[in-house]
């Protein structure tokens, strides 16, 4: 099992990305968008994405990675914890 995505929710390919003529990248998250990138930024990205692109679950593990939608769910237990500690 791929300890990045223990929950295989990328499987379903929740994300997806357009490319505009001048090299605009608007990025989706179940057909929202979510992120647009230009410039230098834009081109790190397309490249990160050419560079996987036969595997589809890499390329969906940077597009959640790009647009912050990896760690969904964690951030409530992290707080705990933290709040645990300080009292304890």
């Amino acid at each position: 099992m791929d300890p990045i995505d223990k929950r295989n929710r990328l499987d379903g390919q929740p994300f997806s990305y357009r490319v505009t003529k001048n090299n605009t990248v608007f990025l989706d998250y179940q057909g929202k968008q979510v992120k647009v990138l230009n410039g230098k930024e834009a081109e790190r990205f397309l490249e990160k994405i050419k560079s996987v692109k036969d595997d589809e679950k890499e390329v969906q593990l940077i597009l959640a990675k790009v647009t912050g939608n990896f760690k969904r769910g964690n951030e409530r237990l992290a707080s705990s914890k933290k709040k645990g500690n300080l009292h304890g």
